[in-house]
């Protein structure tokens, strides 16, 4: 979602890097690009004006550091400001009380059904063991009701509510009553969208919250929706004192206002973001992972986090060492094409590694992660392990038994080949990168542009 904005700061910044100091001419132009920036990418208009301001103010206050030059000095000092206007830390759920009562809220079609579903199955993998209810308390949408079935169904939770009653306040209060007589952990109360000028249903979802008292009062925002749902959020805000946001569709083409403005104008924490439409494309909002995201930096935080939540500290392990040695095998390679499969799509994991994120707007074909995987699993365990040499008669019975070709299979061993020898290579690029090269690559992928099984 932030191409147009990092595109910018990337050549503002990259204007930058011929200069030998920074001076206050050569600051106060990167300081008005940045605020051009801020401003057509639809962050408020008070806020942007602000984070110049303190951009500036640093940038011209801080003594030069020889051995950096005047782009990186300033990259640091935007990085610096952006993490601090989005909030400077996480803001996890305070889990507490029983049940812990979550009610959602916001305008219609910004997702909170889908929300309500993505929270409850964060909590599930969070607190395994623990129990949580849905409330089923949108009553203006058609079919709101057999949505949240569905989506709930998808993760085994349990939905509350009342075939034919229309009024949602009733169902709140038997969902909570429901909640506390069968132990559940946790209450998360979907409501029907609404504009905060509609005084009847702004009056509704403060009978609501008095019925269920909730400790966590979310404003659902559409990112897609950019300064609205800022002015919304405000005015929701005003009604039910909302504790925090839930921001929206961050995978689709907005423009990154609301993601930077709303914290600062709420004076309220963005709690989550949602990355995509699985259940479980739910995330903690990081203000350093969005800053590092909007600056083109990759996303080190949640690449960590996923492949912490799908690789064991012991298969990392092990893994590590026989890369490190470039002793791994073919039934190595597949294990590891089932974990990273695990972890998410090739693409969008190579634009969470800082400098790779080009990468990820190439057109990979992930079906030959497939066909790879269907050869090696028509291999014997002697020649997955490579005990025995692939041998032609060998190939062309691995590719009769994964319904490739024999080019296929030859393309494979030559590629797995280069993937050991580029293994071995891994000190030497670890060297490069400590010196500061562009990418993980020094500017060039790896195997001359081309994926291992590649000829």
């Amino acid at each position: 979602m932030f191409g147009s904005l990092t595109e910018k700061f990337q050549q503002m910044f990259s204007g930058l890097t011929g200069k030998k100091t920074l001076t206050e001419d050569n600051i106060s132009d990167a300081v008005r690009e940045v605020r051009l920036a801020l401003l057509d990418a639809d962050v408020n208009y008070s806020v942007a004006s602000n984070f110049v301001k303190k951009v500036k103010e640093k940038a011209l206050g801080d003594a030069v550091i020889k051995s950096v030059s005047p782009g990186q000095q300033f990259i640091k000092l935007v990085h610096e400001e952006l993490v601090a206007l989005m909030g400077a830390d996480e803001s996890p759920l305070e889990i507490k009380g029983v049940p812990h009562v979550i009610l959602l809220c916001g305008l219609q079609g910004s997702g909170k059904t889908t929300q309500c579903a993505k929270l409850a199955a964060y909590l599930q993998k969070k607190y395994p063991g623990k129990r949580t209810l849905l409330a089923a308390c949108d009553l203006q949408r058609p079919a709101a009701v057999e949505q949240l079935k569905k989506l709930a169904a998808q993760i085994d939770v349990s939905v509350f509510s009342i075939e034919g009653e229309k009024n949602p306040i009733r169902v709140a209060k038997e969902a909570l009553q429901k909640a506390r007589s069968g132990g559940f952990d946790t209450l998360i109360v979907d409501t029907a969208g609404r504009l905060h000028v509609d005084e009847d249903l702004m009056a509704q979802l403060v009978e609501i919250k008095a019925v269920v008292e909730p400790h966590e009062i979310l404003f659902v925002a559409s990112a897609a929706t950019g300064q609205d749902a800022v002015k919304t959020a405000v005015e929701f805000d005003k009604h039910v004192q909302i504790s925090g946001t839930i921001l929206t569709m961050l995978d689709g083409t907005a423009r990154a206002g609301a993601a930077i403005s709303i914290r600062e104008v709420t004076n309220r924490p963005l709690k989550f973001e949602g990355i995509g439409e699985k259940i479980d494309d739910i995330q903690p909002f990081n203000p350093k992972s969005m800053a590092d995201r909007i600056l083109g930096m990759g996303d080190v935080i949640n690449f960590v986090r996923i492949a912490q939540e799908n690789f064991s500290e012991e298969e990392s392990k092990s893994l590590e060492k026989k890369i490190l040695k470039a002793a791994f095998t073919y039934d190595d390679y597949l294990k590891q094409m089932a974990m990273v499969k695990r972890m998410g799509s090739f693409k969008s994991l190579l634009k969470m590694i800082p400098g790779m994120s080009g990468l990820g707007e190439m057109n990979f074909d992930e079906k030959e992660f497939n066909k790879i995987e269907a050869m090696i699993t028509s291999m014997t365990m002697a020649e997955r392990v490579e005990k025995v040499e692939l041998v032609p008669s060998r190939r062309r019975r691995i590719a009769q038994g994964s319904g490739t070709t024999i080019d296929d299979v030859n393309r494979m061993v030559k590629g797995f080949k280069k993937l050991k020898q580029f293994c071995k290579e891994m000190p030497g690029l670890k060297n490069q990168m400590k010196k500061g090269n562009k990418d993980l690559f020094g500017g060039k992928m790896p195997f001359g542009g081309k994926m291992p099984w590649d000829s």
